[in-house]
């Protein structure tokens, strides 16, 4: 009964948008000029339209298959393969950024004490989410449009055991001056994001991110493995001055 009465007072106060002491934000280091930052390769369906700088490593620009019209920022390649004009050949940034990224996956892994645990049973379609840390130990679901309500320096960290899914359609809202660079999202297995669906923050992926047909994202897509687009417009975060957050 204890425990019962426990979770429905967390749950009503994410609901109600009544947040805990916000988390410290993830360090992104050298990773935080990307947009886009894979270590496989990134697949595209042209056209899509990526704001920031994109980069691939330790796989060779060859398995980067954006275009220079596609992309408003710098593309880093390992080699000298890869698209013409907009391409970079800088080993040594990549090699540093690659590595932020994954450091910045561990940290954000590691957080303890979570404000909230298995909120929802993963289904946090239809939630809204004041500041904090949230960990899960299996998936997490997107089924309705899902919000974010707090101010401009609040902070969320998601911790995700398994797959996160946005169905198509669907919406991740910013309320109340919340930011997208202060949203992290750290997930362990898949990320998909849905036909014409829009998502907000910064995605810290295991393994694969695959955004379909249509889809939006106003955030950074950081994948361990690929990245997939389909006719995309990914642009990174501003800060609260409305800038890009680099």
């Amino acid at each position: 009964m204890i425990k019962r009465m426990m979770f429905s007072t967390a749950a009503l106060l994410v609901v109600c948008g009544i947040g805990f002491a916000s988390s410290q934000p993830v360090n992104l280091g050298k990773a935080g000029t990307f947009v886009i930052l894979t270590k496989t390769g990134i697949t595209d369906v042209h056209p899509s339209a990526v704001k920031g700088d994109v980069g691939v490593s330790p796989i060779t620009g060859a398995a980067l298959l954006l275009t220079c019209a596609e992309v408003t920022g710098t593309v880093y390649t390992v080699d000298a393969a890869g698209p013409l004009p907009c391409k970079v050949t800088d080993a040594t940034h990549l090699t540093a950024a690659i590595g932020d990224m994954e450091f910045a996956y561990t940290d954000a892994a590691g957080r303890t004490s979570p404000d909230f645990t298995e909120l929802g049973a993963g289904q946090i379609g239809g939630l809204t989410l004041a500041p904090g840390l949230y960990k899960w130990g299996t998936g997490v679901s997107i089924s309705k449009n899902v919000t974010f309500s707090g101010g401009p320096n609040d902070v969320w960290i998601l911790q995700i055991a398994g797959k996160l899914t946005e169905a198509n359609g669907m919406h991740v809202i910013l309320a109340g001056g919340a930011l997208a660079k202060n949203i992290f999202w750290q997930a362990g297995g898949a990320v998909t994001i849905g036909t014409t669906a829009h998502f907000e923050g910064i995605i810290l992926a295991k393994t694969v991110i695959a955004v379909n047909t249509g889809a939006s994202v106003n955030g950074r897509l950081f994948s361990q493995t690929a990245v997939t687009l389909q006719m995309n417009a990914i642009t990174q975060p501003a800060s609260a001055s409305g800038k890009s957050d680099r």
